[in-house]
This record gives structure tokens, C-alpha cells and sequence, in this order.
């Protein structure tokens, strides 16, 4: 069984529904190694009982610490129950996370129904090794 790690990130708005999907998924949340963005991070310990790894709140840079673990490839999953109806003064660094998600291919929840396919496929805790994209041309590109 493969472990996998797990960034969880939840707007205010959002944050109830988060911890109530983490509940439920408890059992294998705890097999997985967990990150989030500060607050979220904290309900994610008292109210579910997960061990997480906090990081700054998102707007004080916990989005761009997220992105930055995605881009070392030390993220394999990315939920991010985010709020589409409240304008956010870090928009640009919501963009900025979900473009790296999508950049380095892993797989991105923004809504609980997506969360809940995630951890109910069968890939979940397989060896499955997802493809990485190769940016040597880019990297090597004439400036």
C-alpha cells in the first residue's frame, strides 16, 4: 500500500463542510500524510482528531507553501473546498495553486462529490505512480 500525501484547504465559507467530509473519510485520511492551510489545518486536529501538518493561513501564504510542496512533488493529492460565490482578496494565489496542480498533474478536488470519487477509487492506496510531466526542453530553452 502506497501512502499518499494529501493537501487540504478550505475557504471559511467552506471549512464546516471540509472537517464534516474528513469525518467521514477519517479511517483513510489517517492512512494518508496530511498538510493544510492554517485554520483548516487546526479544525482538521480538534474536531476530526487528524494528524496534519499546519502551514500558514492562505492568505497569509499558506495557498503559495501548498504550491510550492506541489512543485517539489511532495503533494499527491490536492482538496481544496474553496468558496466560487466570495471574492477573496488572494484570488491571484488561488489561481497560482490550482494551475500548479494542474501543471504537475495531480489530482485536484475543489467540491465534496470530486473528494469523495477521489478516496473511493481503488487508486487511492495502490502503487499507482501518476505521470510526471518532463520540462526538460522547457528548463534548457534558449533565453
Amino acid at each position: 500500500m502506497s501512502t499518499k500525501t494529501v493537501a487540504l484547504i478550505a475557504h471559511d465559507n467552506r471549512k464546516r463542510e471540509l472537517v464534516e467530509w474528513a469525518e467521514l473519510n477519517k479511517a483513510s485520511m489517517q492512512k494518508c500524510k496530511v498538510f493544510a492551510t492554517g485554520t483548516t489545518g487546526k479544525l482538521l486536529k480538534s474536531d476530526v482528531g487528524l494528524e496534519v501538518t499546519s502551514l500558514q493561513s492562505g492568505p497569509l501564504g499558506g495557498d503559495q507553501q501548498i504550491g510550492a510542496l506541489i512543485a517539489e512533488g511532495r503533494i499527491d493529492m490536492l482538496i481544496f473546498f474553496w468558496d466560487p460565490l466570495e471574492p477573496l482578496p488572494h484570488d491571484q494565489d488561488i489561481k497560482a495553486l490550482l494551475r500548479l496542480a494542474v501543471v504537475w498533474n495531480i489530482p485536484v478536488a475543489c467540491n465534496r462529490a470530486t473528494a469523495d470519487f477521489l478516496f473511493a477509487s481503488p487508486l487511492l492506496f495502490s502503487d499507482y505512480e501518476r505521470t510526471r510531466p518532463d520540462f526538460t526542453a522547457y528548463q534548457n530553452r534558449k533565453l
